[in-house]
């Protein structure tokens, strides 16, 4: 069973059914679509328990994992972050945070958090971050990861091809 993990100031947990409609709410943002890789504009209820509905099978299958990403305090989910693929070591970091809660570390948190967990319980070795070229705020996510630019690469997103900025490190 996929575990809860805690940081300083969030909860990782196993998204469920009953967060979808929150999901639909903050990744149907125009803003969400435009910065990440898989998100469609506009992004349905539907939408969310369809993608919902891949987490466990990705955990089982140990070649990825997906957490919601909750403030302690509140309880408020506020994002995702995941390892979509988490295979021979190697960990492609993805995330997003509904716009209310740009700016605030949360990213950054998680992240950190994430992947110290998995170095511990799933093999990461190496780690694999992406993001549009122009998404400054996920740079200086990466950057504060201490993960190395390895380059600039077209990747086909959405029906478009769009140049994405390639990290690549130890983890």
């Amino acid at each position: 069973m996929q575990q809860a993990i805690e940081s300083e100031r969030l909860i990782l947990r196993p998204f469920s059914m009953s967060d979808a409609e929150r999901v639909s709410e903050l990744a149907g943002d125009k803003q969400i679509s435009e910065m990440t890789a898989n998100i469609p504009y506009p992004y349905t209820v539907s939408d969310a328990e369809n993608w919902i509905r891949t987490h466990a099978e990705l955990f089982l299958s140990g070649k990825g994992i997906v957490y919601a990403i909750v403030l302690k305090e509140s309880s408020e989910l506020i994002g995702a972050i995941s390892f979509p693929k988490l295979e021979n070591g190697l960990g492609i970091l993805g995330y997003w945070l509904g716009v209310p809660y740009w700016g605030c570390g949360y990213a950054t948190e998680a992240s950190k958090v994430l992947i110290s967990f998995s170095k511990k319980h799933y093999g990461l070795t190496r780690l694999k971050v992406m993001h549009l070229v122009g998404n400054e705020r996920s740079k200086s996510v990466i950057e504060k990861l201490g993960v190395k630019y390895v380059g600039d690469q077209t990747n086909r997103m959405k029906g478009k091809d769009r140049e994405v900025s390639v990290y690549i490190s130890e983890a």
